[in-house]
Formats: structure tokens, sequence, C-alpha cells
């Protein structure tokens, strides 16, 4: 089954001089052009190639991957501006992916990036993208519970921290003062359900709360000290800025952690650093 803006896998049927044409099945045979043929493919052979339409609206394939596929989100910058919408780099070789004017939340500008949603246009079978999210993320729901680990998409900084996408479906909340590390608009990352509001709104957190965190945090910090040799040159005397370039955790999380593994006489307390009991 052929999904335009989508991986599919299809059988080579031909081989020519500019590339290879593939069962499109209902959409015929589709090229793939000859640079994006993978060294030893034949006819015969199945593989797993992207569909999108070329300026020409003809559907064609590539083996080249685009920063975001129908569906998805991506942060991406502006290339271009005419009179039909904006252009940003998509990531496949001469095929921009453009943002019509109606679908942008403020008007684009080139070289500057924004954070879109990709989708197919069901007028013209083309694909698309817009900024206006909020089309396809709910400001509230989710059967979630506390600690529950999710896939979250960074957005833009609100003066309480950063508004994300939480598992491609709902808006959430990371609160700047619980944010150890830097985070750039359109990033994916682990984050965990920290409470779900009264009114069905999300906030969230990049570490575990609670007694999880000891033990999450605890496992990390043992891990380090295997693979160190049995020895972590790291105490809870140390920077935050330093535990945290070496552990990825706040300076309170790793105090904590050392706690727990010292109470279980895991690990013995050097005065330079953590070593395995």
């Amino acid at each position: 089954m052929i999904n335009i803006g989508k991986y599919t896998r299809l059988d080579v049927v031909k081989e020519v001089d500019f590339g290879l044409y593939l069962d499109g099945g209902p959409f015929g045979e589709l090229l793939l052009p000859a640079k994006y043929v993978p060294e030893g493919t034949v006819p015969g052979d199945e593989i797993e190639v992207f569909i999108y339409a070329d300026s020409e609206d003809r559907l064609i394939a590539t083996t080249q991957t685009p920063k975001a596929i129908v569906g998805s989100f991506a942060y991406m910058e502006v290339r271009q501006v005419n009179e039909y919408g904006a252009f940003l780099d998509w990531g496949i070789d001469g095929k921009d992916l453009m943002v019509p004017f109606r679908e942008q939340r403020e008007r684009m500008e080139v070289g500057k990036s924004y954070l879109v949603r990709v989708y197919l246009d069901e007028r013209t079978d083309r694909i698309v993208a817009s900024s206006k999210l909020n089309k396809f993320v709910e400001s509230k729901g989710g059967d979630y519970s506390p600690n529950q680990e999710v896939q979250i998409i960074v957005g833009d900084a609100t003066d309480l921290g950063y508004r994300v996408i939480v598992d491609d479906l709902y808006w959430g909340v990371l609160y700047k003062n619980e944010i150890f590390q830097a985070l750039k608009p359109g990033a994916s990352l682990k984050a965990y359900i920290k409470n779900i509001r009264e009114d069905g709104r999300i906030d969230l957190s990049l570490q575990v709360q609670g007694v999880q965190s000891i033990d999450h945090s605890s496992e990390k910090v043992l891990s380090a000290i295997k693979e160190n040799d049995g020895f972590l040159a790291l105490t809870d005397k140390s920077s935050p800025d330093l535990i945290y370039q070496k552990m990825g955790m706040s300076k309170k999380a790793f105090k904590r952690a050392i706690g727990s593994l010292y109470k279980q006489r895991l690990i013995k307390l050097e005065k330079d650093g953590l070593r395995l009991s």
C-alpha cells in the first residue's frame, strides 16, 4: 500500500539508465532516481523508500531521509518565501516543503526556523506543513499516570518554561526551575508525567519524581561507577554544573542517589569521589 509522505516497501520492477522503477500499485510505476539507488539493488528486490510529489506533482521515490514525514512535527528553516507561502528545508534534494500563508501562525521569514506539523492536504494531495499547531495538538487530556515515561517535542519558550508536545497528541509544560539542561525548539526527548491538573492540562519533568526518582538516579550513578572501573570522581561537594555534565541530573537528585546507594552499602564515600563497595 502506498502512503504518500511516509515510508513504504516496494518491489523493484525495472532498471533504466536514470534509475529504477518501483511497483506503485494503483499509482503505477514510480521512479527512484539513480543517485538514490543503493548499490547492488536489482529488479525483484524490495526496497524501503519515501514517497512524495515532485514540482510537477508526479509521485517519486527517494531513499533520502526527510526531516519529518506526514503526521509528525519538526523544526525547520525557511529557505524562501514567495506569493504562495514559505518553503522549508525538508532535507530532500531539490524539494522544499511549503507552508501556505493560511497555515502560518505568524508570517514566516527567510532564515528563521519554526516548529511545524507535516500533513497531506486532502484537497490537493500535496504534502504541506502548518505552524498552527493547535489544530493538531489538544490543550488537555491523555490517560497518564504520575512518573509515566512519554516522548516530547520541545516547543516555544514561555515565562513558565517550555511548551512541549506530548506523544504527538497533547500540549504539556516543562517548568524552567526544573530544567537543568539546554533545550532547543524541535528537540525530541524523553520526559515523565509530573502531574495532571484538575483542568486536564499536563505538567512534566525531565526526571522521575519522588521515590522512583531516587531509584532511577541511583541506578544511573551505580552504572557510571561500574563503567569507570569502580570509581567516579564526583562527590556531594561537586558543582551542579559538573554533576550535570557527567551525570545529566541535578545536584539534588545526585545527592539523594548517593545517599540511597550508601545506605544500601553499595558504594563508599571517599574524599575525591565514589567507590564501588
